[in-house]
């Protein structure tokens, strides 16, 4: 986590993350990991408030995913079913209810020092895709890639300019959720023209 200036398209929770005196005092509470619109019917709240939820804000729905959350059912009700009806088609055996999906994505987004990662094949990734090279986070989109920043997205460089094998942030689950359908919305700074 990291205080900017910048807001983003979205912001999301992971629970209540700060203490009785306001300080951070772990990194998520609960498997729920939800992206939300930043308005919806009128709600106002406070800031980083003690005790209660905690508000993280996100770029786009592409680093929300690559930071292990999924659509919330309620403010984004549409893109929920979509998700959900995408990932059903990613994994028929696998559940689609909201706990079964929060399970899977919390068994695919942590490991015992910090996020998971895996390496998979640059080919094989559909856009929406948030992957790692040359210390720096990277999303795919089309036949390019675009370095990520808390701002935007910089000018695309062709996947042929990276390793055939690339770290991948954006959890297992969610990858074959975008490969079986799902498109994320991504930040304006990313247009493909």
């Amino acid at each position: 986590m990291h205080a900017v200036a910048d807001r983003g398209l979205f912001w999301g929770n992971r629970g209540r993350l700060l203490d009785a005196r306001g300080e951070l005092a772990r990194r998520w509470q609960g498997r729920n990991w939800l992206v939300c619109v930043l308005e919806f019917k009128g709600r106002r709240r406070t800031q980083w408030r003690p005790d209660r939820l905690t508000e993280l804000y996100f770029l786009d729905e592409a680093t929300a995913f690559a930071a292990g959350h999924r659509p919330c059912g309620e403010c984004r009700y549409r893109d929920y079913q979509r998700f959900k009806a995408a990932w059903a088609r990613a994994d028929p055996s696998a559940g689609s209810s909201a706990g079964e999906i929060d399970r899977r994505l919390h068994a695919d987004r942590l490991g015992p020092s910090g996020p998971l990662t895996h390496v998979a094949p640059l080919a094989s990734l559909p856009d929406g895709t948030i992957v790692e090279h040359d210390d720096a986070f990277w999303l795919v989109l089309g036949d390019s890639l675009r370095r990520w920043s808390f701002s935007g997205y910089a000018a695309p460089r062709r996947r042929d300019d990276f390793p055939a094998a690339i770290t991948v942030r954006t959890p297992r689950a969610t990858v074959a959720t975008l490969r079986a359908g799902y498109e994320p919305v991504i930040h304006p700074s990313a247009d493909r023209s």
